[in-house]
């Protein structure tokens, strides 16, 4: 089918490697410089009242000097009553919004970007909390002006956890109004972070006020001079909820039948066409399929047959385009998928849809590199190229692309930190993070260009993992002469081992992308070579950052000397190896997971054992359970609740705990219990340098991200 994003004469694309991505395209009577798309995601940087702040305008116009052509902003609400879904969340109720909006739009628009603003409603994916607090918040923030310090530093107490506590839930909605949905069909299933949630259903007066406020929101972003907007029908949000069987039992004229379910989302858009005229576009981000299957409830929901007839159906209501995803909070993995996830995974989606439409199709794949986007292009599986995390690592992804400098493209490793710290800071006013991207949503604090004041003095660098490297490429941005020493034969450090296991591969992008930058920054990276005082001293340092990471942590348990014991190291790094043995793994986060499937996929038979009650404490719920169900399949045992007491004559000896001692048999034990910093060289190097750092796992062992985030801060603010 002929689509309206044609595609011109190869002889006006200014990069011919990929020929069809940097084509223009058009969505209605917009013209898009070329297919790239910023879709939308929550990080936090709005101004509390939820007027788009000078940090969130940075933080797009950055991406759009990056090259983007159409960027949509993050879910914006349309009222300020029972949308409002966290603090620092975009809103567009009031005409008071449309002045920053307008600002922020031309931001965007001086790159020659485009911009559109995503409206939504959460309606049963929220907590009961968080309508409630705002209205309180917001009438005493006008009484007290410093009322936001206050609040966000309780807040910081506040554990997101609590909200998936039944009883907290309980005492909630004895104070707090319920969350308005279609039906009665509160989140529930799979890792839905905000379960237990009590809901009601919408009468027809609180629907007809509801398209009222989705149309003056329009009304509002058009006058901001903002290009379109993006109606948000995906993810399980309420307009998502209408369209789906599974979350709308409703018997009126707004359930049953898919005309009915479909009616709410038709009312808004020929609402919008009205208000704001045949020149101002809408998109609908439209799940076609709910993967319900995937969580053991086949047959519920969206299914893809249903999902296309909803897209040929938008595209008679008049829209401009269909954005394509898929699933909801309940099938988290299917809209944000884990590291295990491969890229393009869901593209039918995408094709399915664009066979039977006529408009533009715009759809995320899990697309990270220039040549996966242009491949998907010519075969017709979507008209334009969508992106959201591969912008927060790297935001001049675009332009590195356009330029052919692909190789220096910071690609995402679908981690999740950007998930799992929207989630950690929801309450106390931070953004949102990213792990191999340290200056992310922090644009505005942090220039992108460091300032050149290094004038070649040395430094040096211990350990060439992510936070040695972060540092090393952050210093000789700076102009420092930079030399880095690495006691292993390779980059990476702890990298290395959490690329190790079955399906982190992904992990190696990271390695490759610092590798590259401090190659090309003409960093000094000498491998095999020990750091000691004295060989530190020989290079005459003005600065030195220790990145000496950390070691597994080996409990003083009786037995644990024994040939039969290893840390999760050697195995990781292949210098141990076990076949066909009964191997138990004590703990769960998620090192202990992955290796148990390391273990598993070389034919052991594997126990997994855990002091806490619940297996992956303290792990991201995605993440975790990405793993578990495959160990799940693949026979492995969990054994919660138990702490490891003796190791002994091939048994290990379990306290449960009610105080019964348990015995299970292991040939082998690997211990999975955490980490410690290597503080020796610290120890050893203190009062013999003027500027001593440590930094990334050396100071306090974790995620990925507090390494590059420290060496990043120390880095830029050497003097």
């Amino acid at each position: 089918m002929v689509c309206s994003a044609t595609i011109k004469n190869q002889s006006e694309v200014s990069n011919m490697e990929y020929p069809h991505l940097f084509t223009p395209g058009r969505i209605g009577p917009v013209t898009v410089k070329n297919r790239l798309v910023m879709t939308a995601m929550c990080v936090g940087l709005a101004h509390h009242d939820g007027a788009v702040s000078d940090a969130l305008a940075a933080y797009y116009e950055e991406r759009a000097a990056g090259g983007v052509g159409l960027m949509i902003t993050e879910c914006t609400r349309v009222n300020e009553t029972d949308a409002v879904a966290y603090p620092s969340m975009l809103s567009m109720s009031h005409d008071r919004y449309i002045e920053p909006l307008r600002k922020a739009a031309e931001r965007v628009h001086a790159h020659g970007a485009k911009l559109f603003m995503q409206l939504y409603h959460p309606g049963r994916q929220n907590v009961v909390l968080f309508p409630t607090i705002w209205r309180f918040n917001e009438r005493m923030a006008r009484i007290f002006p410093s009322y936001w310090d206050w609040y966000f530093k309780m807040a910081g107490r506040f554990d997101a956890s609590m909200i998936d506590d039944p009883k907290t839930a309980k005492r909630m909605e004895k104070y707090m109004k319920p969350l308005l949905a279609p039906s009665d069909v509160p989140c529930g299933l799979g890792d839905n972070p905000v379960r237990h949630q009590k809901t009601v259903p919408m009468t027809i007066p609180q629907i007809k006020t509801l398209i009222g406020q989705f149309i003056a929101a329009a009304g509002r972003v058009k006058k901001a001079g903002a290009d379109g907007v993006e109606l948000h029908a995906a993810h399980g949000y309420l307009l998502q909820q209408f369209l789906s069987p599974y979350t709308n039992r409703r018997e009126d004229d707004y359930g049953g039948s898919l005309e009915n379910r479909m009616r709410l989302l038709k009312e808004i858009i020929e609402g919008v066409k009205a208000e704001c005229g045949p020149d101002f576009p809408i998109s609908v981000r439209l799940s076609v399929e709910e993967f319900y299957d995937t969580i053991g409830y086949p047959g519920q929901g969206i299914l893809l047959e249903e999902g296309v007839e909803m897209a040929k159906r938008l595209e008679r209501f008049g829209v401009d385009a269909l954005n394509i995803s898929s699933g909801n909070y309940d099938t988290a993995q299917t809209s944000c998928e884990p590291i295990s996830f491969p890229p393009g995974w869901r593209k039918y989606l995408a094709k399915a849809v664009k066979e039977q439409v006529r408009i533009p199709v715009i759809a995320a794949n899990l697309i990270r590199t220039p040549e996966q986007a242009e491949a998907q292009l010519n075969e017709g599986t979507q008209d334009f190229i969508a992106m959201g995390r591969s912008y927060l690592s790297d935001p001049e992804w675009a332009k590195k692309a356009m330029e052919g400098r692909s190789g220096e493209i910071n690609r995402c490793i679908c981690c999740l930190r950007c998930m799992e710290s929207f989630q950690e800071n929801i309450m106390n006013g931070k953004p949102v993070e990213c792990a191999v991207n340290p200056r992310a949503c922090r644009e505005s604090k942090f220039p992108r260009t460091a300032p050149k004041d290094g004038w070649q003095r040395p430094v040096v660098v211990v350990g060439a993992g992510p936070a040695g490297l972060t540092a090393a490429n952050e210093l000789a941005a700076r102009d420092f002469k930079v030399t880095v020493l690495e006691q292993g034969g390779a980059p990476g450090g702890q990298l290395i081992l959490a690329a190790a296991p079955p399906l982190k591969e992904k992990m190696d992008w990271f390695i490759q992308y610092l590798t590259h930058q401090a190659l090309q920054q003409g960093v000094d990276i000498r491998y095999n070579t020990r750091a000691a005082k004295e060989v530190i001293e020989s290079f005459r340092p003005y600065a030195v950052f220790l990145a000496t990471g950390a070691e597994a942590a080996a409990p003083r348990i009786p037995g644990s000397d024994s040939d039969t014991v290893t840390t999760v190291t050697p195995i990781l790094t292949g210098e141990r190896t076990y076949a066909g043995k009964e191997v138990a793994v004590i703990g769960s986060g998620m090192t202990g997971l992955e290796t148990a499937e390391l273990l598993m996929g070389q034919g052991n038979t594997v126990t997994i054992i855990e002091m806490a009650d619940q297996i992956a404490p303290g792990a991201y719920p995605i993440n975790a359970s990405d793993v578990i169900g495959r160990l799940e399949k693949g026979g492995v045992r969990f054994l919660p609740g138990r702490r490891l007491e003796r190791i002994g004559d091939g048994m290990l000896y379990l306290r449960r705990k009610d105080g019964v001692l348990e015995e299970i048999r292991a040939d082998a034990t690997v211990l999975a219990i955490g980490v410690r910093s290597n503080s020796a060289l610290e120890k050893e190097c203190t009062g013999h340098f003027e500027r001593l750092y440590s930094i990334g796992d050396a100071v306090t062992p974790g995620r990925i991200g507090n390494a590059t985030r420290s060496a990043f801060m120390r880095a830029r603010g050497l003097q």
